[in-house]
């Protein structure tokens, strides 16, 4: 009897070897990012401010060192109260409500892991609405900001991590100056 129950023991304990040495290898996952991630790469897809034509930056972003660090978690941009809010970039509304008594707008862009968000303000769009680029999806909350004056803060995201999203302008959109007409020179009059 006993040397049955040790052959089955001795059976179990090669079995599972086996299995140890044939499971194949864990994968290594990727790490998290957190907010002092090193991973903040962002793709310049932006097509147009989020306010007016080029708003002043009043703070601009300030990555916090830790998950609840001091920081500032994106960019406040100058707006007068009722001014239009702009998409930056194409994507699907994922948040339009309240959060703390004030108005926020969450845009997943397509295409990426990132989700901008906008706030004080009013929406005018509804969650799971597709947006283009530049298109109106509030207008600026007269109250709630955290500026000194009426503004905008705009925020970037990659799950939990937060991004600086002026990143996502485009060199020519960030540091365009205004638009100039040019005489042509030699190209005849229409008649």
């Amino acid at each position: 009897m006993r040397a049955k129950r040790c052959g089955r023991c001795l059976g179990w304990l090669v079995l599972g070897f086996l299995l140890f040495v044939t499971a194949p290898a864990p994968t290594s996952r990727p790490p998290l990012l957190t907010p002092t991630a090193t991973d903040t790469s962002v793709p310049a897809i932006g097509r147009t401010w989020p306010v007016g034509i080029r708003p002043a930056v009043l703070r601009g972003w300030e990555p916090p060192a830790t998950v609840y660090g001091r920081g500032h978690r994106g960019v406040d941009l100058a707006a007068p109260a009722g001014a239009p809010v702009r998409t930056v970039a194409a994507g699907r509304v994922s948040f339009a409500g309240r959060v703390a008594g004030k108005g926020v707008v969450s845009v997943k862009l397509t295409g990426t892991d990132l989700r901008t968000t906008y706030e004080p303000v009013t929406a005018s769009v509804e969650k799971g609405d597709e947006v283009t680029a530049g298109e109106v999806i509030a207008t600026v909350a007269a109250t709630g900001s955290h500026c000194t004056t009426t503004c905008v803060h705009w925020g970037l995201r990659r799950g939990e991590t937060y991004l600086d999203p002026l990143s996502l302008l485009p060199p020519w959109l960030l540091h365009r100056g205004p638009s100039r007409l040019l005489p042509v020179l030699g190209v005849p009059l229409p008649t």
